[in-house]
């Protein structure tokens, strides 16, 4: 007997979602989530592939009254879910840890959602590799499973080149291209065997 939980990894962190076409969810169209935490409990992720264009690193620290000095390094700032649009995280290379408030993800990625980080950043330093999100993508007991077995989404290994060198615009590919799944011939439409 094949047991139909037997795809689904039991643990999600430190990988990545990578949304399956005609999921439903125009807010996750295309979208790449890095898994910061997956449990009974629930599961957590950042959007890494969606951009804020009116929203600036610099802006952003003006608004949080950070820095007084030039901006000596600039972030991109992100959509990362539907949750809580108000909270920042900064997902991070594995080099940076902020005592106690930094969650080590991986042996390759941090998050920090502390203004420590973003100070640091500020200032030209903080972790090597750095993407800002505000808000998160969040799942109930079960549910990511639930959507995963719907085909709503494929998963992979987070690579740093993926998450942190490509382009917002490329990762949806490049990610797919880990799985060695071309783009092209993907289908919105879910079938079962």
């Amino acid at each position: 007997m094949i047991d139909p939980d037997a795809s689904i990894p039991s643990q999600l962190e430190g990988k990545l979602l990578i949304a399956m076409p005609g999921m439903g969810d125009p807010r996750f169209d295309k979208s790449v989530i890095f898994m910061c935490a997956h449990s009974a409990e629930g599961a957590m992720g950042l959007i890494v592939n969606k951009p804020t264009p009116a929203l600036t690193f610099a802006k952003l620290l003006e608004q949080l009254d950070i820095g007084g000095t030039p901006v000596r390094r600039e972030v991109q700032v992100h959509f990362g879910g539907p949750v809580e649009h108000g909270r920042g995280f900064v997902l991070h290379s594995a080099d940076y840890a902020s005592e106690g408030s930094t969650l080590q993800v991986s042996g390759s990625f941090g998050m920090t959602a502390t203004l420590d980080v973003l100070e640091g950043l500020a200032k030209g330093e903080g972790p090597a590799d750095a993407l800002l999100a505000l808000g998160y993508a969040g799942w109930g007991p079960g549910q990511l499973e639930t959507e995963i077995m719907q085909n709503g989404w494929l998963t992979c290994d987070a690579s740093r080149e993926v998450v942190f060198d490509c382009a917002d615009v490329d990762k949806w590919t490049a990610a797919l291209a880990t799985l060695g799944v071309d783009a092209l011939m993907l289908s919105a439409d879910a079938g079962r065997a």
